[in-house]
């Protein structure tokens, strides 16, 4: 995070908006807000601290390059409260459909894309296609932004029933 010329969290920034489809992993000593939140806002699809396990490191990398998001589960908890804080930011909810807000609902709870198929009862490449969408229509770049979106719109913090999807023959 702090290299000489261009720390981290600018590298990261010029790289998410130059090549939008490379995803960055913070890996840093530095467990502060200032780094921490730096980072998120520059793009970084994930963030751990360098005492991770090797064995979390590895999963993060797939998990990030698979389309998901890593926090470290010492600074979970952090993000989880600055997320609930009010933005002032228009109800985003109202550009999604309903079965994305399911999505959204859903992502935000934690569950998986695997997850989030057996509960509609589709197929993983239609969660997949709902995750893009909601994500687009976000205008964030991954799970951990949507859930952080999720928590700052109150829709995390609600109770929502999602109904299997109906009519198996077109999800």
């Amino acid at each position: 995070v702090r290299m000489p010329g261009r720390d981290g969290i600018a590298a990261t920034a010029e790289l998410t908006v130059q090549a939008p489809s490379v995803r960055v992993i913070v890996l840093t000593t530095f467990d502060d807000d200032e780094v921490l939140f730096g980072a998120l806002d520059a793009g970084a699809s994930g963030f751990l601290l360098k005492n991770s396990r090797p064995e979390a490191l590895v999963h993060a990398v797939y998990a990030v390059v698979a389309g998901d998001a890593v926090l470290d589960p010492a600074v979970t908890a952090r993000v989880m409260r600055r997320a609930e804080r009010p933005t002032g930011a228009p109800n985003v909810a109202q550009r999604l459909t309903d079965r994305e807000l399911d999505v959204w609902w859903l992502i935000a709870q934690g569950f998986s894309n695997a997850e989030i198929a057996a509960r509609l009862r589709v197929t993983e490449a239609t969660v997949k296609t709902h995750v893009s969408r909601v994500l687009t229509k976000l205008g964030v770049r991954d799970r951990v932004q949507a859930v952080i979106a999720a928590y700052r719109n109150g829709l995390a913090t609600t109770t929502r029933h999602v109904a299997p999807h109906r009519d198996q023959a077109h999800d």
